[in-house]
């Protein structure tokens, strides 16, 4: 039963008439339906009080706004950069409460942008905004822009999407991030010719694409004596990692450095240590796991560039609080920032 037809000392015409609007708003307002501005609310929720409509625990569970309900979309498999964000998200019930926010986590099967742009629609009815790594692809600017002509705001994780209706864009600039592995890299190697190669997840995640970018200007203008002999995707899978490492190895007996772009960077550790390689290969990559954590101190790795998950997580939920306020979606949102780790300074497990 709604609250409205529980009698009060006066009428619904009396709250409207004091508020001035219309019943219809008066009922959507407490009601907690969408619809009103936030400032005809107040004069709704004023006059209620001061006309005693209502018991005062059901005028105040009125003026509470509803949780807002999110979906991340995340990529399945076996990036734990991404299993671990995941994981993050479904288990923060307790940390976001003070924020009235619920977060739901929506695993799909990665590189697939027709079922990204079916997934993404299926939940238009559903929550309240979702935020998605993005597949460059047509269905999924169509699903963007058909979410934003419904209300449904969309804010792109990690990788974005160009000429779409998204809100916001939360993380790294992924240009800068290729050149900076590139120029570690480079400084690693030392100022000899040498030969480097890259391991993207997907070049249909933008993300990977502007790496890769970045990575090869980095070395055209800055280190023409290193020569980028050619790159290969893993699918963020750590043994086709291991195998496109192997072939790598193979084909370039000299290769003096290795970039992975995408996740899975254990199937690119166990290829360099089987062929006794991984102390003299340069090897960077991105997001801090336990896998890369283990790399990095055994001496494998070299580099990680990562940036904070939880980070990442609440400038969503902000962008997100200000659309529903009505402000600018990036008002007091930090731009991501990465973070080098190298094995010196590895945080401590669980910061």
């Amino acid at each position: 039963m709604d609250k409205l037809t529980t009698p009060g000392l006066s009428r619904i015409v009396d709250v409207a008439r004091r508020a001035g609007v219309s019943t219809a708003t008066v009922d959507r307002v407490l009601n907690r339906r969408p619809g009103v501005r936030a400032i005809t609310k107040q004069r709704v929720f004023a006059a209620a009080s001061e006309l005693n409509y209502m018991p005062a625990e059901e005028l105040q569970a009125a003026m509470t706004p509803k949780p807002m309900r999110l979906l991340f979309v995340l990529p399945a498999g076996t990036n734990r950069f991404l299993s671990t964000l995941g994981q993050l998200i479904a288990h923060s019930d307790v940390r976001l409460a003070p924020f009235n926010v619920r977060c739901q986590v929506d695993h799909i099967k990665s590189f697939n942008p027709e079922l990204l742009a079916q997934r993404l629609w299926h939940h238009r009815d559903k929550v309240d905004g979702i935020a998605f790594m993005a597949l460059e692809h047509p269905a999924v600017r169509e699903a963007v822009d058909m979410l934003a002509a419904r209300g449904v705001p969309t804010v792109t994780l990690i990788s974005d999407i160009l000429n779409a209706r998204r809100a916001a864009y939360v993380g790294l600039d992924n240009r800068a991030a290729g050149r900076t592995a590139g120029f570690m890299i480079a400084r690693f190697i030392g100022p000899r010719p040498a030969k480097v190669a890259m391991i993207a997840g997907s070049l249909s995640y933008r993300a990977h694409e502007e790496r890769e970018m970045g990575f090869l200007h980095l070395f055209e203008e800055l280190f023409p004596a290193i020569k980028v002999v050619g790159l290969r995707e893993g699918h963020d899978d750590a043994d086709r990692n291991y195998r496109q490492t192997r072939m790598l190895l193979g084909q370039h007996p000299d290769l003096a450095g290795i970039y992975n772009i995408g996740g899975a960077a254990d199937g690119v550790g166990r290829a360099l240590k089987e062929m006794n390689r991984a102390r003299d290969v340069v090897f960077v990559g991105h997001g801090l796991t336990s896998d890369t954590r283990g790399l990095l101190i055994d001496g494998t790795m070299d580099a990680v560039i990562t940036q904070n998950q939880l980070a990442t997580v609440m400038s969503c939920i902000g962008i997100f609080n200000n659309l529903r306020a009505g402000r600018d979606a990036m008002q007091g949102i930090e731009a991501s920032r990465s973070e080098i780790i190298f094995r010196e300074n590895i945080p401590p497990l669980g910061s």
